[in-house]
Order: structure tokens, then sequence, then C-alpha cells
């Protein structure tokens, strides 16, 4: 992942490099990150993440450190924890952002179908809810979707999942004591969707164990950049 952000630099047209506000000085991977800056000589914000965690002076004295290495475009201190200061790092990003080509219609949020938002969607919430070990052995395949009317006569698109593990713990974790898991999953999973899709939505969760699916190319194929 990292060869490949350092081979994309020079295609961009904004780079965002992430530092902790806990560093002392520029640390070696960091001294690497910033000579391919350099040598792609592309517009940079820095971004300085935890200053929750550091006091002013020290946050001060690394901004000064930082600066005198590249010439960058904004330098803007941040907690993502707190998430304080996500309007300010989207209104630097425009900035430097020159217009271009209209691809799309106003009105078009995306060029996803349906069912790649909902196992998206889905599995960025187990990303997020699980154990590490868990949630790279999981895919996500809807199996049913199909808008329909609620008794208020209100549209609603009636979704439901699979969500496919490969070990029989994993199953009983992502169900949680209960069910409290995969409840938590699908509630937070129906909340963005219905944001994303503009309607209200009815959203089933189940669980299976599928332990080669990774050997699957069909489903394996559906990870990759461009698919």
């Amino acid at each position: 992942m990292i060869q490949t952000a350092f081979e994309s630099a020079k295609d961009v047209d904004l780079i965002l490099f992430i530092i902790e506000a806990t560093s002392k000085e520029i640390g070696k991977g960091d001294s690497v990150i910033l000579e391919k800056i350099k040598e792609a000589k592309k517009k940079t914000i820095l971004l300085i993440n935890k200053i929750d965690l550091v006091k002013k002076d020290e946050l001060l004295s690394l901004i000064e450190l930082y600066s005198k290495q590249y010439k960058f475009e904004a330098v803007i201190p941040i907690s993502a924890k707190q998430g304080d200061k996500n309007e300010t790092v989207l209104e630097e990003i425009e900035k430097c952002l020159s217009l271009g080509p209209k691809y799309y219609d106003d009105e078009t949020y995306t060029d996803q179908s349906i069912r790649m938002i909902v196992e998206e969607t889905v599995r960025e919430k187990a990303l997020k809810l699980l154990d590490d070990e868990v949630p790279h052995g999981i895919y996500v395949e809807t199996t049913k979707l199909k808008k329909g009317k609620t008794r208020e006569n209100e549209p609603i698109f009636n979704i439901e999942v699979t969500i496919y593990c490969q070990r029989d713990s994993h199953k009983g974790i992502i169900i949680g004591k209960k069910g409290s898991m995969l409840k938590r999953i699908g509630m937070y999973a129906r909340e963005d969707i219905e944001k994303t899709l503009g309607e209200k939505v009815n959203l089933q969760t189940w669980v299976k164990v599928r332990k080669d699916w990774q050997d699957e190319d069909n489903i394996v194929n559906r990870f990759k950049i461009g698919n």
C-alpha cells in the first residue's frame, strides 16, 4: 500500500501528509515520505494528528520543524478522535484543487450500484465494531434488494445481506451476546444507507460460515481496485 501511494504521488493534484503530534523529531519513516513529496513537487497539506495529547509549545515546535522541510499549502493541527477540524480540512483541500471536467450530473451522488453501497456500508460498520482479526476475514453479499411501500404508503427498500466469515468462532463474535453485535452493525449500516439513498430502509442481516471464500476468484475480485 505504501509503495502504491509513492508511485501514485506523481499523478495526484494534492497530497495529505499526516503525522502525529506526539513526535519529537522527524522519524525515519516520515523522512522517507518527505523525500517522496519533494521529488513529486506536489501541493501538500500537513495534518498533525493527536493534538489533544500534547501541549501548545510542543505543537508549535513540531510545526516549525516540518515547515522548514517543505512549503506546505497549509498546516492543520487536528484530532481525529474529536473530529472538530473536518470542515477546515475540507476547505483547505478545496482551495488547492482546480476545476476539472464534469463527468456526472449534479444529481449523481455515486456511480456505485445500490448493492455495492449496501455491502460496503455493512462491511465498514463491521470493520469499526469488531475485533481486528475478524473483519478482514469476512465479506458481505446482498441477497435481497426490493423496493416496496410502508403501511403509510411511503417508499422503502427491503434489503437482506449475509455476512460470511471463515470460522465458527468468528460467527459468534459477529452475532454477539443475544445478537447484540449484529444488531449494532445492522443499525449503524441502516442509518448510513438511508442517508445515502434518501429513503427508508428495512435491513435484515444474517451470518454464515464459509471457510474457503478467499480462494474463490469471483469473490476476491470484488475487493480489487476498479471492480
